[in-house]
């Protein structure tokens, strides 16, 4: 991996450069931020080590601006924190942005290690574009986030077998491309890939859709028809939002995939299929069983392996990732000559909740390119909900003394319930480092609520 060691400290660089080089990194080194971005514009890195105290540019600059212009790269900040603020720092961690004390050589050699297996698992998927452009892809899944990585592998171990797979997750975060790439990284991609979205039919319908239907079975059925299973046979079936299937259509379904077998409507001949089954929902499977919305013994048929796919706002590390091939593929197709985003509108999507996930952030980025004038994509270009999402707000504490600790520990619950515990994104909204929140959180026992 090519390597960048930014540090003030002249000892500490060549100190780690001869560390790291008989380990086979492609080291290089910068004497602060500035230094390291100018590098950063002349040739791609993979893994950037930065201190955090630096003259003209520190490391915690340094990050949020290769977040913004290079969020390919991973970065580890280099500190002399003690262990108990180390552990705090690492656990809050989403993405590999993690404290590291330069001495700790096992952590540091363990990091560096699950760094490269990402980047070589994602070797063969890595789609170049022009301009120094990487995206991180996996079967059209864009993420570089340790959460969408583990799922990347999962996908391709449930990949190779013929188990049922249950893809959950909030609307908008991918569960169809989670789908696709099951079947496209199976033994079955050359065989058939039929879709089926269970909320887009009326009940009278979806028997039909399913199975099929002989000709004259009802008033329209003026020819016979083949259904999903029918054509997915050999192939891959696709039942989106599985929970919107009526209770009496989810018995019939149990019957064939507990054996195969079906007959269309209509019909007197058992057909079979041999279809692997990938269902998605979007809705919380345990509150459907308890609500007797969804069959148990179907969901314990269709559940055999589950993907939950994390919404957009616990992977905040993947916006700017997101955010940049949105804003490439777009000015492509609209044929402007975009570069990308400004720093301001980087951090306007950052710091917004994205409720519609990946698919509002598509949305919204589609709409900046077609407002935009010129070569970056600036805050005006935005709708205004991210817009007003990123200012600075006004907030009263409801204090009963005047004592410092107390309003420091009851600003610190106010943060972390707006912000649905994400200590990340809490630690960005005080102005501190993740480590700092995680010991103020033990010292006032701030306590996360069931």
């Amino acid at each position: 991996m090519k390597t960048l060691i930014v540090s003030s400290d002249p000892h500490l660089r060549k100190g780690l450069k001869d560390l790291l080089e008989p380990k086979g990194l492609d080291v290089h080194t910068a004497g602060d931020g500035i230094e390291a971005l100018g590098c950063l514009a002349q040739s791609p890195f993979d893994l950037i080590f930065t201190e955090l105290l630096m003259p003209r540019m520190g490391g915690r600059e340094l990050l949020s601006r290769v977040r913004e212009r290079f969020p390919e790269v991973f970065v580890v900040l280099l500190t002399g924190n003690g262990p108990t603020e180390l552990a705090g720092e690492q656990a809050a961690q989403s993405s590999f942005d993690d404290v590291l004390k330069p001495s700790d050589q096992r952590s540091l050699f363990a990091l560096i290690n699950r760094v490269a297996e990402q980047k070589r698992f994602l070797s063969s998927h890595i789609y170049p574009h022009e301009d120094r452009r990487k995206t991180y892809r996996f079967e059209n899944i864009i993420a570089k986030t340790p959460q969408m990585l583990d799922i990347f592998h999962r996908i391709q171990d449930v990949a190779s077998s013929d188990i049922p797979v249950l893809v959950t997750g909030e609307s908008g975060t991918g569960k169809e491309l989670v789908a696709d790439a099951i079947h496209y990284t199976s033994p079955r991609k050359r065989g058939p890939y039929i879709k089926l979205n269970c909320a887009s039919l009326p009940e009278s319908l979806i028997e039909s859709e399913l199975f099929g239907h002989e000709k004259g079975a009802f008033t329209t059925a003026v020819a016979q028809k083949k259904g999903r299973f029918e054509l997915a046979h050999g192939g891959s079936l696709f039942l989106d939002e599985i929970a919107e299937m009526p209770l009496q259509m989810q018995a019939k379904l149990l019957r064939v995939l507990d054996n195969g077998n079906f007959e269309r409507v209509g019909g007197t001949k058992t057909l079979h299929s041999d279809a692997r089954i990938i269902c998605a929902t979007n809705k919380n499977i345990d509150q459907e069983l308890r609500e007797r919305r969804i069959r148990e013994d179907l969901f314990y048929r269709i559940h055999a392996v589950s993907i939950h796919l994390p919404p957009l706002r616990d992977r905040t590390d993947d916006i700017a990732l997101l955010a940049n091939y949105f804003a490439y593929l777009y000015a492509k197709k609209g044929r402007k000559d975009i570069k990308g985003l400004s720093k301001k509108s980087h951090k306007a999507l950052m710091a917004y909740g994205w409720p519609g996930n990946v698919r509002e952030l598509s949305n919204v980025v589609e709409q900046a390119v077609v407002f935009c004038k010129g070569e970056e994509i600036t805050p005006e270009c935005l709708p205004e909900a991210i817009k007003k999402d990123s200012q600075p707000r006004e907030f009263t504490l409801r204090l009963t003394s005047r004592s410092l600790p107390l309003a420091e520990s009851t600003l610190i619950r106010k943060v972390l319930e707006e912000t649905h515990w994400n200590l990340k994104k809490a630690a960005r909204e005080l102005d501190i480092a993740r480590g700092t929140l995680y010991s103020k959180i033990e010292k006032y026992r701030i306590e996360k609520p069931e």
